[in-house]
């Protein structure tokens, strides 16, 4: 745990106590301030008063409060600021997330911040694992993984890899990445961010206030983004290294064809063939790739390091997770893939798709990926948005309705064994959130994988 001395002997409120808030509570605890605590939830505040915490006895007042630790899930703009933040805000108190307590108490850190709608998990965990695999003193955290304030406390030499959401991104005033990475921009949130142009310049703000390098690396492949590369470079603050699959980008790193280049120093110099490395599979994927390598690059890391690294990296759960392969077939675990922006980028990776969608839906639905309904052999619908997915399949893809994960998953498997094509696939990629059946992504995850190997035992396949 790393502890927060910035709060000593003053009063502050953690306001949502799940695991980064508790954690959060515990570090400002042991560096001496004075900590009370509030959710909404009466039986999260019944388990934090049973764990030693001093419960805030009076939500609608803040007097003598110095700040308030806030959880970056609860809206304090829009839709509707939470009534605390509106408070706070008259009192000039200010509302900060765990992440930002941690950049505040570990200053010789050195800090790669990572955001973009989608992506940004995997190029987080592939950068702190280039780092760690060179030799290098890092952990990683933040939006992914542990509590920011429960890793370790690294000092000097040490680099801390944060993925940063863009409800984080509001709450991180201490900010100021050596390195800060944007991967793409594109619908999500907005309920949270008001429209586009709000989403994008909140996560514009990974950008705000860099130290050392100053190195702002940028995917350039969608227009938002492009937008920003050429303002901050035009600025002249930042260092800026585009990055993209589609276009050599000179300075940058970028995908030719399949090889992954170099371009940040004099000449181009190739780093690997991007086929050798079945973990990250499809363009997303080798930008994520490609973002990883310019980060990494501006912290010293050679093209050879680079490539050891890329090779060595598992992949993340949740995330285009190869769970099993049985007689040909294989089974992917894209559960991590909410919205149909992030289910496109599965689709595009696979043919004779066996596609398990559906859950609670976003805004827009799935009709953006009809160029890719001819990948998919069979869909198999669960959740709220079936009815709704079913409307938009009809009479392109055949499909049926399922009560609950476990009957599609079996019902996909056996036809796609039972058809025997070439490249088959049984994918969850459910282009939507998971709170209408499940608790998170993760849960449902572990749900198909759970089936999955319970149906056909790695001694009848191969488990991967």
């Amino acid at each position: 745990m790393v502890p927060v001395f910035q709060f000593a002997n003053e009063r502050v409120v953690v306001v949502g106590l799940g695991k980064s808030g508790l954690s959060a509570a515990a570090a400002l605890k042991s560096g001496g301030a004075k900590v009370a605590v509030w959710d909404d939830n009466p039986t999260a505040r019944k388990a934090a008063t049973a764990a030693g915490y001093e419960l805030l006895t009076d939500p609608d007042k803040l007097d003598g409060v110095r700040a308030l630790i806030w959880s970056p899930g609860i809206p304090h703009t829009l839709p509707k600021p939470h009534p605390m933040a509106v408070l706070a805000r008259a009192a000039n108190i200010p509302l900060v997330c765990d992440v930002d307590l941690l950049l505040g108490a570990q200053t010789d850190a050195a800090v790669i911040a990572i955001t973009g709608t989608n992506g940004k998990s995997t190029t987080t965990a592939l950068t702190a694992h280039l780092l760690a695999h060179a030799g290098r003193k890092v952990d990683v955290g933040g939006n992914l993984g542990y509590p920011a304030l429960e890793l370790e406390p690294l000092g000097l030499n040490g680099t801390y890899v944060l993925e940063l959401s863009s409800y984080q991104l509001e709450l991180v005033p201490h900010l100021a990445a050596e390195t800060a990475v944007l991967l793409n921009i594109t619908p999500d949130h907005l309920d949270r961010h008001g429209d586009m142009a709000g989403y994008a310049a909140v996560k514009r703000r990974i950008f705000d206030n860099q130290r050392g390098s100053r190195t702002a690396v940028i995917g350039i492949d969608d227009p938002m983004c492009a937008k920003i590369a050429v303002e901050l470079k035009q600025g002249g603050r930042n260092r800026v290294v585009p990055i993209s699959v589609h276009q050599p980008v000179p300075g940058g790193v970028y995908v030719d064809r399949s090889l992954l280049i170099d371009a940040t120093d004099t000449r181009p110099s190739k780093i690997i063939d991007l086929r050798e490395l079945p973990r990250l599979p499809g363009l997303h994927n080798w930008q994520n790739a490609a973002a990883a390598t310019a980060a990494v690059r501006a912290h010293g890391l050679t093209g050879i390091e680079i490539a050891q690294g890329l090779r060595s990296f598992a992949g993340l759960a949740h995330r285009q997770e190869l769970v099993a392969t049985v007689d040909g077939v294989s089974f992917i675990n894209d559960s991590k893939a909410t919205n149909a922006d992030a289910t496109e980028k599965a689709l595009s990776c696979y043919q004779n798709i066996y596609w398990i969608a559906g859950g609670r839906q976003k805004e827009g639905g799935i009709a953006s990926l009809k160029p890719y309904f001819r990948r998919i052999r069979h869909a198999f619908l669960i959740g709220e948005a079936a009815d709704d997915f079913a409307d938009t399949l009809e009479g392109e893809v055949p499909f049926a309705l399922y009560e609950d994960l476990e009957a599609a998953v079996e019902e996909a498997g056996e036809m796609a064994l039972k058809e025997k094509l070439p490249g088959a696939t049984v994918l969850l990629s459910p282009a939507c959130a998971s709170f209408d059946m499940f608790k998170n992504f993760e849960e449902r995850g572990e749900a198909f994988r759970a089936e999955v190997l319970d149906l056909w035992p790695a001694q009848n396949g191969s488990a991967a």
